[in-house]
């Protein structure tokens, strides 16, 4: 029996290797260096390290290799273009981290309408606080959402049952919905900017100086996408002159970001260091299952999923 070589991450393997079917041979790596000397020979790749860039090199060398899987949602920096030429097929991890990275999203807005980060403050001062440091609730209020994916749909979810009037940004027309053309004109109406949209050309300071002055003096903007997707200097100069009312980010530019940037020490900002989607201690078992049902699919000539449309990169 021919044998289909699948080169992945030693990380994963005490999920996988006990369920591997017979028709595939398992080569495992522990560092870049047996990565890049195991790649020419995969058919199919799991080449996930802590440092996406150490990916590339290994994707290019492997040469033969015909299904790349991703545990990471985010492609931006793969080389999609050479994956498209190669006839790769792309599934990533799209979905896998969608529940800890909406139950952030809320524990965000909760914590700036409730000043909760103050109310730590005072605990750690040993101080019994007379007045809540905030007072705002999220039922009645209005948020638009950009980005209507895994993560987007489970957002919408959550905070209708906090009753919020969730507004949502999708190509084609529905209740409840803006195109993609329209949501500009609207900013003014919302207490809440959440941004889940992907890392694209298409996106990248989608939020600038423009939008940033066309929301409420009030308005919180939440990023759990990518820190591209916001003007960055333009979001310190809004908050700096409280043209807006905070900022809640798990994303920034760059990351880590450094120590001295504005962003740490400005009152109405919150920096929660790309954690949203590691919260959690599921999510290597869902990569692991989510695989394993894609390569019997693969097998039998069925669709995989979920796969990256390596043309509009997402």
């Amino acid at each position: 029996m021919t044998r289909t070589i699948a080169v992945m991450s030693a990380l994963i393997r005490p999920l996988i290797e006990p369920r591997l079917p017979d028709w595939v041979e398992a080569r495992y790596f522990a560092n870049k260096a047996e990565a890049l000397e195991l790649a020419p020979e995969a058919e199919i790749g799991w080449f996930d390290m802590y440092d996406q860039a150490n990916m590339l090199p290994v994707i290019h060398a492997a040469t033969r290799l015909k299904w790349l899987n991703s545990i990471f949602a985010g492609v931006d920096g793969l080389p999609l273009d050479l994956l498209r030429d190669r006839g790769v097929m792309f599934t990533n991890g799209a979905g896998i981290n969608a529940i800890t990275i909406a139950e952030y999203v809320v524990m965000g807005m909760l914590s700036m309408a409730k000043g909760y980060r103050e109310v730590v403050r005072a605990q750690d001062r040993h101080e019994w606080l007379e007045r809540p440091p905030g007072r705002a609730e999220l039922a009645g209020s209005r948020a638009l959402l950009l980005g209507y994916g895994a993560i987007g749909q489970r957002i919408d979810r959550l905070l209708a049952a906090f009753e919020v009037d969730v507004v949502k940004v999708r190509r084609g027309p529905g209740e409840g919905t803006l195109t993609p053309d329209a949501w500009r004109a609207r900013l003014g109406e919302f207490d809440w900017v959440i941004l889940a949209v992907p890392a694209t050309p298409a996106t990248e300071h989608m939020i600038g100086a423009a939008e940033l002055a066309a929301m409420k003096s009030s308005a919180i903007i939440v990023n759990i996408a990518r820190g591209s997707v916001i003007d960055q200097d333009a979001l310190v100069e809004a908050l700096q002159h409280k043209t807006i009312g905070g900022a809640f980010l798990d994303v920034t530019t760059p990351e880590p970001l450094p120590a001295g940037h504005p962003l740490w020490s400005l009152p109405d900002a919150h920096v929660t260091m790309h954690l949203s989607g590691q919260s959690q201690d599921k999510m290597f078992q869902r990569g692991a299952d989510r695989f394993l049902a894609n390569l019997a699919a693969w097998r039998r000539g069925d669709p995989v999923a979920p796969q990256v449309d390596l043309a509009r990169g997402y």
